[in-house]
């Protein structure tokens, strides 16, 4: 669209149903790749992928021309039908119903591609709930426990 300009940074954080630690080192790879494509398919700029067991951090680049409530239930759904494709995991697989997006700045860019490369250093000393909250109380963003990514009970 002529004379529409935009600058839009979001980092996505969603997990595994239950959060079960389902990814797995052997195909997290080709499961980021993936991923990237629907983005990139989408006309998106990812500049920052990475996945721990339970859960993906994803940090793009967003044209507008899409609701990001629209493009993360694309991701979901075509990398879910994918996992099951491929049959990377014994049993089923899902994503957690929801997700957290989080917009930054361009001066802070840099901070977020090294925060997300460095996930697995990050969280040995801290679990994904306490960095879910941790994002949802650094962004102000007002939510209920009772509906924060569970576990299976």
């Amino acid at each position: 669209m002529p004379n529409s300009y935009t600058q839009i940074h979001i980092q996505f954080v969603f997990a595994v149903k239950y959060r079960a630690a389902l990814i797995a080192d052997e195909w997290k790879d080709e499961l980021m790749m993936f991923i990237t494509g629907i983005f990139q398919h989408n006309d998106h700029k990812m500049l920052q992928i990475n996945t721990m067991p339970d859960h993906v951090h994803i940090f793009i680049g967003m044209r507008p021309h899409q609701a990001v409530s629209d493009l993360i239930k694309n991701v979901k759904t075509e990398s879910s039908k994918w996992i099951k494709a491929k049959k990377f995991c014994q049993g089923s697989f899902a994503w957690q119903e929801g997700y957290g997006a989080f917009s930054y700045a361009k001066s802070q860019v840099p901070d977020v591609i090294r925060y997300i490369q460095n996930q697995q250093k990050h969280h040995q000393k801290k679990t994904f709930l306490e960095e879910y909250r941790e994002f949802l109380t650094k962004f102000e963003v007002e939510w209920d426990e009772q509906y924060i990514f569970k576990e299976l009970e």
